[in-house]
């Protein structure tokens, strides 16, 4: 990847688009924002895999991501909360549960933060 300077941040182009990086969010994504929007895809794409092959009737996952920050040290992601809904029929908790277990161990950006950032799991199973 090839950050190019802009005023107000950096870009850089991708075959599907450019991606613009800023720490104001009026030139760009901020980067604790992609941090943590790779932590809630990264977890939700490998969770939607493994819920494909156990065969289970699932019609959407919807993810709500916060970040916790601590201003006293640079400002720094200490715990990122995502939160699952998962919206199918016949689902039981108790797979869905497996299936997090599963995801957490799986999901390469959540094993790359893994001592340095807490990741918190939830979810919500939703009848649909």
């Amino acid at each position: 990847m090839e950050f190019k300077m802009k005023d107000g941040g950096f870009f850089l182009e991708l075959p599907y688009g450019r991606l613009d990086i800023s720490g104001d969010e009026e030139y760009g994504f901020r980067p604790y924002q992609l941090l943590v929007s790779s932590l809630a895809v990264c977890s939700g794409g490998i969770l939607r895999s493994i819920l494909e092959k156990m065969r289970l009737d699932v019609q959407d996952i919807q993810i709500t991501a916060d970040a916790e920050r601590n201003k006293e040290i640079a400002n720094r992601v200490e715990k990122v909360s995502l939160h699952f809904k998962i919206i199918g029929r016949g689902l039981h908790e108790d797979k869905i549960k497996k299936a997090m277990d599963l995801t957490r161990k799986n999901c390469s950006m959540v094993q790359s933060v893994k001592g340095s950032i807490e990741v918190a799991e939830t979810f919500e199973v939703i009848e649909g």
